[in-house]
């Protein structure tokens, strides 16, 4: 088979198909990460995006926004580590699925 079966419509779409449902999963992984003590609470998904913030009323301080601010900072980069070490190079099989069949049997 050449290189040009490959690229072929029926191919192309199941490519396609395949990105999709692993970007769909990507979006359902998460990662929260915490600061404080769990006062703050960040989580992201997969794409890293942001998906929910979490402020316990006791940081909600108007004389003390900066030491919100850190917080709010620490608790998006623990979230971001792990996600980080959620999604490696061993977990892609896992979230492309078959993508790398497809290239190995055509």
């Amino acid at each position: 088979m050449n290189i040009m079966d490959m690229f072929n419509a029926d191919n192309l779409k199941k490519m396609q198909d395949t990105m999709a449902q692993a970007q769909e999963k990507l979006r359902k992984i998460e990662a929260t990460g915490e600061a404080g003590g769990g006062i703050v609470k960040v989580t992201l998904n997969g794409e890293y995006q942001c998906v929910d913030i979490f402020l316990d009323p006791i940081t909600v301080d108007p004389r003390d926004i900066p030491m919100l601010q850190i917080l709010i900072k620490s608790a998006y980069s623990a979230a971001w580590n792990k996600l980080k070490n959620e999604v490696t190079p061993q977990s892609l099989p896992n979230i492309l699925g078959d993508l790398p069949d497809f290239f190995k049997n055509n």
